[in-house]
């Protein structure tokens, strides 16, 4: 173009656009800044007030939603080698594929479990101030947590849901730690959550005192799909969430379910998952 045809088309525009136009840009240019360094600073002035803490002590630490040195050496995370299906740690490298003694024996209802951490006398306490003392804080760290060990499963996945607790103890509790963590590794992973697509019908005791035969009659029959989500189910991979596996008979309950309504697959992961010699099927 020549330059009198530029300067002509400059004067057929209307500028008066054009400036608005520069000047929005601009605003929302300076507006992300703002947000930016306001973020930055409040978060420097929180911590200058409310210095951030260890998760499990209370310790000053450098981060929101860490764990002091000392008791992020006492967790003991769970990584490879470990069981093809349920996830048990090994102490060696039996290969990708190797199972497990108890799962040899009988595999279970889900195709493939797995957890973070270890549950023992250093971890549990991460575990009950989180289901018990009304914790909700390290939910976003324990999501995070969650889909570093399960990124297996949840390349696989087409839908996230927790283990459900009865309303009566979901009224109770006020809040439901297994939604809570689906919702953590939602948010970390982009896969959908579905928070009720699993219903606990039926009250059950508590199990910590049960062995694995008592766990798996206490379950029996509890679960359910909600209604209207039978649709949503069918032919669909589902990741179920809980925060701790012991002896895999809620899980297990839940999958026969999910299963029995169409499912593809179901996979586990937990936050923890408690280590010692495995028998099933008894």
């Amino acid at each position: 173009m020549d330059l009198p045809d530029l300067a002509g088309g400059m004067r057929g525009m209307d500028l008066n656009l054009v400036r608005r136009a520069l000047a929005d840009r601009m605003a929302a240019v300076d507006a992300a800044a703002l947000v930016r360094a306001a973020r930055r600073y409040g978060r420097t002035a929180l911590d200058a007030l409310l210095p951030p803490l260890c998760l499990s002590c209370g310790t000053a630490v450098d981060t929101p939603g860490a764990l002091c040195a000392a008791c992020w050496s006492k967790v003991e995370f769970i990584a490879p080698p470990v069981c093809a299906c349920c996830g048990f740690p090994f102490e060696v490298d039996a290969g990708a594929e190797a199972l497990c003694a108890a799962c040899h024996a009988k595999r279970p209802r889900y195709r493939r479990a797995r957890a973070a951490f270890r549950y023992g006398e250093d971890s549990r306490r991460l575990v009950l101030m989180f289901k018990h003392a009304d914790r909700l804080d390290p939910a976003p760290t324990f999501g995070r947590w969650l889909a570093q060990a399960g990124g297996e499963l949840l390349a696989d996945a087409d839908l996230i849901a927790p283990v459900p607790l009865h309303r009566w103890r979901l009224l109770w509790r006020r809040y439901n730690q297994s939604a809570e963590l689906a919702r953590a590794v939602g948010r970390h992973s982009g896969r959908t959550v579905v928070p009720d697509l699993l219903v606990r019908h039926r009250r059950t005791p508590p199990q910590a005192d049960m062995n694995a035969r008592e766990r798996r009659l206490n379950v029996a029959g509890a679960f359910r799909i909600h209604p209207r989500h039978h649709a949503l189910v069918r032919d669909k991979t589902v990741l179920l969430i809980d925060d701790v596996l012991t002896t895999g008979a809620t899980v297990e309950a839940c999958t026969r379910v999910l299963l029995r309504a169409g499912a593809a697959a179901v996979d586990v992961l937990c936050l923890a998952r408690v280590v010692r010699p495995q028998v099933r099927g008894m």
